[in-house]
């Protein structure tokens, strides 16, 4: 009798641990908010000093604590952890604040977020400064990125939007007016599509403008067409709408001038304002350019084609350089943006603040997305596996970067936002001719539709 019970114990503990391994597989973020969780907090309470003593983030107490120690106890002095802060359960791991002591810095903690990490039993640490002498230690309990779902609560505005999953499990927003130019590079099935696709859909419910250039015949972003303000799928045709993004560009320096009282002549170059210090019934609607493959309008096979390219990359630095204070900006997607596409490629490059890198096929290209910018992100970028489409470096010109996910947004559900959202495109004139035909919806008939039989094997 006691050997069958023993069994039974046996196996049911068995079955136990084999649930809750399936149970961390299937469903992190139940397993996290279960089990994870409880177990993480333990490991911090038990072990926080002297894992901070490990890592080699304590220091000497105070003098006079030293003296109270000594005659309350009479034990030896030993060297204490920074300060910390209520520790904040979240659905995806915890957050608390540390405070650190005179002498150490946000870089010291950074550096051991590893041992942190293996300490006490999560995904990953990351640090991020708050204020002068705080810092927060925000401990991922799962990886998030590997079934990206966006926080409930997103800090969104005009031209401020989220796009993507962070590995700290933040939002990561795209904020035109703080990063103007983005360049997106990406293989074929990186998630270049999907990322685009996503801001597309973001910007569509905002009053703003949206041009395309899709040299693939619009396959990109045809579908989008009814809340496009216009559309070139061609280089032909995009040759005939950069020069009208730029007059429209040089009509709102005019605008701005005549509000300012500003001379005429005055170059743009001189002047420091922008659209949005304009009256809200006066300032032009904001644009957001979207390029699509960009090395399709440098490949030339002709002179005549490549006085052409000449022209239109003129025209695209012009608009890096001058157009964020006229409220046109620039999203430019390509698989490889090097100085080999042709003379002026690099320069429009270094115009492009925001960089986002997915995988790519060449060390040479992750160099050219981040290693003028930061370096160190370009082995991270190399890593990306190309099992995780969608998985991307992203940095700008401050050094810094991160790990981010675009999530899943299904082709048919984007064009429905955009048709649903075609009513909120702001009347550009000079953005009229280019304005892309969508035909009418084709009306559901009243009788009953036949379907195709399946084909069996």
């Amino acid at each position: 009798m006691t050997d069958l019970v023993t069994w039974a114990e046996l196996g049911g503990s068995l079955a136990a641990i084999g649930g809750a391994a399936y149970v961390r597989h299937a469903h992190p973020a139940a397993y996290w908010s279960t089990v994870g969780l409880p177990l993480s907090v333990v490991r911090l309470l038990a072990s926080y000093s002297s894992t901070m003593d490990a890592c080699g983030l304590t220091v000497e107490p105070s003098r006079w604590r030293a003296l109270a120690v000594r005659a309350a106890t009479r034990r030896e002095v030993r060297p204490v952890p920074p300060r910390r802060g209520v520790i904040r359960p979240t659905t995806t791991g915890l957050r608390m604040r540390l405070r650190l002591a005179p002498g150490q810095e946000p870089a010291d903690v950074a550096a051991s977020a590893e041992r942190l990490r293996h300490a006490w039993g999560v995904h990953a640490v990351h640090v991020r400064d708050v204020k002068s002498g705080v810092v927060e230690l925000r401990l991922v309990g799962f990886d998030v990125l590997r079934k990206v779902r966006m926080p409930r609560r997103l800090d969104g505005g005009p031209l401020r939007i989220p796009v993507a999953l962070r590995e700290d499990a933040t939002a990561f927003l795209r904020d035109y007016r703080a990063v103007p130019h983005e360049l997106v590079l990406g293989a074929t099935l990186s998630g270049k599509s999907m990322y685009l696709r996503n801001l597309l859909t973001r910007l569509a419910v905002q009053p703003v403008a949206l041009v395309g250039i899709d040299c693939k015949r619009g396959v990109e972003l045809a579908p989008f067409a009814p809340r496009l303000s216009a559309l070139a799928t061609d280089p032909d045709q995009a040759a005939e709408l950069l020069p009208a993004l730029v007059k429209e560009m040089e009509d709102r320096y005019d605008l701005i001038k005549a509000r300012q009282g500003i001379a005429p002549g005055t170059p743009e170059e001189l002047i420091t304002s922008d659209v949005w210090g304009l009256p809200e019934d006066e300032r032009p609607a904001p644009i957001v350019l979207f390029i699509d493959e960009v090395a399709e309008l440098f490949l030339v096979a002709t002179r005549k084609e490549e006085e052409r390219r000449d022209e239109m990359v003129t025209q695209l630095i012009r608009l890096a350089q001058l157009g964020r204070a006229a409220g046109i900006y620039l999203e430019v997607c390509g698989q490889r943006f090097g100085s080999e596409l042709g003379k002026g490629a690099t320069m429009l490059r270094a115009q492009l603040t925001g960089r986002v890198c997915h995988r790519v096929n060449d060390e040479a290209s992750a160099k050219m997305a981040l290693g003028d910018i930061a370096p160190e992100a370009v082995f991270a970028a190399c890593a990306i596996a190309a099992e995780l489409p969608g998985l991307a470096v992203v940095g700008d010109t401050s050094g810094g970067w991160s790990r981010i996910r675009t999530p899943y947004l299904s082709l048919a559900d984007a064009a429905a936002t955009c048709r649903a959202t075609a009513d909120l495109a702001p009347d550009v004139p000079a953005l009229h001719p280019f304005r892309p035909y969508v035909p009418p919806m084709p009306v559901e008939a009243s009788g009953p539709v036949a379907t195709a039989r399946p084909v069996t094997e």
